[in-house]
């Protein structure tokens, strides 16, 4: 029995409640700290992170050029992408017990989810929704830097109640999204679940890989106050409560991954009588902004730099919204990221906020991909998520270069970059997972046609749409 309590413990995701509450207490005092104390903390952070790399990345050590941490420019460092980095894995990383082989293998085994690797680190996964999956690696102290901000900057539409209740008890919080693999969001749920018994039985995850029906049935069994999911899933959940097929009424709806339009944060609100909040977060750092009462995003930059930058990789003027976006993480220093390419463009807003934070206001333009309606005309539709078709093709098929465009109610067409045998049996069995899939979600006489070689259609943001809609018909 002792051997299985110590096991188990080994097991534990990684937490560390003094370097959290110091964080913590830090995070708060910034946000009145002005510009100046904001960019002091990101000038020392940044050489930390620096000095880290140098002393632990072979590849950084590398790129480096031998100069002295204290003496490098960030913009003269060159950009880094996720294959590059996924290829010089085993280099990356700052812990030789840190292999790709053996991280693959773990994020393999579902079962693990949320389990520390070698005792001291918490593993999550990215979807690959920019073509290229990802494997994530957290110390305890880029958690209990995720951590603090959660806690101090995180979004709450019932400020007074949070401050009586700051640990949450008696919530009832509904995670819906992606559960069957190592993710951001299903890891972070599973953590807390593990790391406070008395949040687990009102805490959990509901998957979206299910047809509406199920999904309203299982959220108003559980009777969530908060929903925690995606845009284009709350816009699913505000359709079937607008059908009357969903009961649920949660007192706040959290919406991350993806762009929140005006138009859906009204439609949610409407349908569910619930206050948005919302937060922009990703992989590679969980919390990089979060939404204040005058719904404007504040990024945190005392722990992360966001460059804004154009198609030839220059930095964008303030109030100018780029082609692209470089993120450093100066939390994490044993996976560290340094002006890596993320897939969002990002404005500067050079105006002050009214809520009087001195955390600067961005504007993000993330995953934009369309909802699909399916159904034979004058049959019910029916609403399929883009990230759970994104999810499906990914997980079952392992196709991460993709698009799929909706031609008609009963007509879409896979189509993918790769060429050759190898993709055409790529797309046979992304083919049948996405048939089974749609089937079980109730669109039936759906035809699905794929070609191999297609290059991808980019919408007017320069963006690549994963999932689109463009009839031929009205």
């Amino acid at each position: 029995m002792a051997g299985f309590a110590v096991r188990r413990a080994a097991m534990l995701p990684p937490f560390d409640p003094w370097l959290t509450q110091g964080f913590a207490i830090d995070a708060a005092a910034a946000v009145h700290a002005g510009a100046q104390g904001l960019a002091e903390r990101q000038s020392r952070r940044l050489f930390e992170l620096l000095r880290a790399a140098a002393g632990g990345s072979a590849f950084y050590r590398r790129r480096f050029e031998g100069r002295d941490p204290a003496s490098i420019r960030l913009d003269s460092l060159q950009p880094v992408r996720k294959p590059e980095l996924m290829r010089a894995f085993d280099d990356w990383v700052a812990d030789p017990v840190l292999r790709l082989d053996a991280l693959r293998g773990f994020v393999a085994d579902r079962s693990r989810i949320a389990d520390a690797f070698a005792g001291r680190y918490l593993v999550w996964e990215s979807s690959g929704s920019s073509g290229e999956p990802g494997i994530f690696v957290q110390d305890a102290r880029a958690m209990a830097v995720y951590d603090a901000l959660e806690y101090v900057r995180r979004p709450a539409a019932r400020t007074l109640e949070r401050l009586m209740n700051p640990w949450g008890l008696g919530e009832r919080i509904v995670f819906v999204g992606a559960t069957s693999g190592h993710f951001a969001s299903t890891v972070s749920i599973e953590r807390l679940r593990r790391l406070n018994p008395a949040l687990a039985f009102g805490m959990r995850s509901i998957s979206f890989l299910q047809a509406p029906e199920a999904l309203a049935a299982q959220l108003d069994a559980s009777r969530p106050t908060v929903i925690a999911t995606y845009p284009s899933v709350a816009l699913l959940l505000a359709e079937e409560r607008e059908a009357g097929r969903l009961q649920a009424a949660p007192r706040e709806v959290w919406t991350g991954g993806e762009h929140l339009s005006h138009a859906c944060r009204g439609r949610v609100q409407r349908a569910l009588g619930a206050s948005i909040v919302n937060n922009y977060g990703a992989s590679e750092f969980l919390t990089l902004a979060s939404e204040c009462r005058h719904g404007r995003l504040h990024f945190n930059s005392d722990w992360a730099i966001l460059e804004s930058v154009d198609a030839q990789g220059r930095v964008a003027a303030p109030g100018e919204q780029g082609a692209g976006t470089l993120l450093t993480n100066l939390a994490n220093h044993v996976q560290p990221l340094i002006r890596y390419a993320l897939g969002d463009r990002v404005r500067n807003d050079p105006a002050p906020c009214p809520c009087g934070s001195a955390l600067p206001v961005i504007e993000v333009e993330g995953r934009n991909d369309d909802a699909l309606r399916l159904g034979r005309l004058g049959g019910r539709g029916v609403s399929v998520s883009p990230l759970a078709v994104s999810t499906v093709l990914e997980e079952e098929a392992a196709l991460f270069d993709f698009q799929l465009v909706q031609r008609s109610r009963c007509d879409l067409q896979l189509t993918t970059g790769l060429q050759g045998r190898a993709a055409d049996a790529l797309l046979r069995r992304a083919r049948s997972a996405l048939a089974a899939f749609l089937a079980g979600q109730g669109a039936v006489g759906v035809h699905i046609h794929c070609r191999s070689g297609e290059p991808e259609r980019r919408g007017a943001s320069g963006k690549v749409q994963r999932v689109l809609v463009a009839l031929d018909e009205p």
